[in-house]
């Protein structure tokens, strides 16, 4: 669960970042449009159920496993590709802010004799509010991409395609919080109020923290689902 974009310090120009800083009250700028289908996509998507037929718990937690570890394999191209669209300093070589956060966004990092010590019900929630929050957050990342780099046709893509995956990661981990008895939460409006006037470079920044946190849950998902695998499956 480390950051592969790497732990040094950057200097962005003409904003100074100071430690621990927070963009949770950057606006939140909404634009309304039509994001191309990806093909094929929904077949990656393992349905977790189908209605009256029985599912075990192994066979569960193995589908949404093998869904997590095909995840991992885009994430850090997702990053790369968000990058290389949002220009200096994002696409200078070796950029990384990890102090950048999103309050409405909990980072995925944790410290690990914690993440050792949960619980299954409360590893699993985390991860299942964690890809409610970024679906929610990658389609504002989508609209704001579509306004601020309408042409950038591989980067929309790859975003859809991030939040097709989220949504069902998310309904996977439904399905194995079901047979283990979990309670599944309603799902949260983690993004609450949307004011108009985040500058763009806001909406970069906030664009960066949702696509590496996306990446950094995945790991994590992949992590918490080997647990779970290492004690119920055979």
């Amino acid at each position: 669960m480390t950051n592969s974009l790497g732990q040094g310090s950057c200097r962005l120009k003409k904003w100074r970042l100071d430690p621990h800083r927070e963009i949770s009250d950057l606006p939140l700028t909404f634009f309304l449009v039509s994001q191309p289908v990806v093909p094929c996509l929904l077949s990656l998507l393992q349905a977790p159920f189908v209605l009256g037929a029985p599912v075990s718990l192994a066979d569960s937690i193995n589908q949404t496993y093998n869904l997590a570890l095909y995840m991992q394999k885009n994430t850090s191209v997702l990053v790369q590709t968000y990058l290389q669209y949002q220009g200096s300093p994002f696409s200078d070589p070796g950029f990384s802010a990890p102090e950048l956060q999103l309050s409405s966004l909990a980072p995925a990092a944790v410290p690990f004799t914690l993440w050792r010590g949960l619980g299954d019900g409360e590893r699993l929630l985390q991860v299942h509010r964690a890809f409610s929050a970024l679906a929610q957050h990658l389609q504002l990342v989508s609209d704001d991409q579509a306004d601020l780099n309408p042409g950038s046709s591989v980067l929309l893509s790859q975003l859809a395609a991030a939040r097709l995956r989220a949504q069902g990661l998310m309904g996977n981990i439904a399905s194995v919080m079901t047979v283990l008895g979990v309670s599944i939460p309603l799902e949260v409006d983690t993004l609450g109020s949307a004011p108009f006037g985040a500058s763009v470079f806001q909406r970069k920044c906030r664009g960066y923290v949702v696509t590496r946190e996306y990446e950094h849950w995945t790991d994590r998902a992949v992590q918490d689902l080997a647990v779970l695998k290492a004690k119920y499956v055979a």
